[in-house]
């Protein structure tokens, strides 16, 4: 294992869920979202998750994070025991997978729900729906009690209404407030073709994959 790759340690002790950085929650977010959109490349290889953290489309805020961050951030996020490296025998490439699911003990609508929210920042419930529908396909009225369960839980919260607003937007409790709350940035014309987009860079993830080994 080279320099700054998580270990498969145990977690060094109780880890608070509330205090992740922008980071920490980008790579977990990609990590969950891609474990159910791209099975066959998952676990992700370090320069898999890099493209995964840094797509264009489906992310608030847009980030560009660099290998060394990536890194630093996985390490965190093993001592906690919320990721692994699982390098299958043969593998020419470190992998890593999350265990968030398992140490928070959530079910695949709760953690797709979180995911969205991690990954696109404050939305409302119907928001969620159609953006998780890749993750898991809701029935009407599950995406509202998903988010009460994950409310009493503390993981996520209603968000304060902005003038003009309609309806309720929903936001992680995972990391810094005000990283949540900060001003969505400018979204497509058509969630439709952001989606089309969002799948044209998941297959050449899955090709990047491919040539990794």
């Amino acid at each position: 294992m080279t320099a700054g790759e998580p270990s498969d340690n145990q977690p060094t002790g109780p880890a608070s869920v509330h205090d992740l950085d922008q980071y920490e929650v980008r790579i977990l977010g990609c990590l969950i979202e891609k474990e159910a959109t791209t099975p066959d490349v998952y676990p992700l290889t370090l320069n898999s998750l890099r493209h995964a953290c840094n797509q264009s489309t489906s992310r608030d805020p847009v980030l560009s994070l660099e290998e060394p961050d990536i890194r630093v951030a996985l390490e965190r996020l093993s001592r906690r025991g919320w990721v692994r490296l699982a390098s299958g025998p043969g593998s020419r490439a470190a992998k890593y997978r999350h265990l968030f699911d398992d140490a928070l003990s959530l079910n695949d609508a709760e953690i797709s729900a979180l995911a969205v929210l991690m990954l696109r920042g404050p939305q409302t419930a119907a928001e969620i729906r159609q953006r998780s529908e890749r993750l898991h396909v809701f029935e009407a009225g599950e995406v509202e009690e998903v988010l009460e369960r994950l409310a009493e839980r503390e993981l996520v919260q209603r968000a304060d209404r902005r003038p003009g607003e309609k309806g309720e937007r929903y936001h992680h409790l995972l990391g810094d407030p005000e990283q949540a709350e900060a001003e969505p940035a400018p979204r497509p014309a058509s969630d439709s073709l952001e989606e089309r987009v969002a799948r044209l860079e998941e297959e050449v993830a899955r090709l990047r994959v491919l040539v990794d080994g």
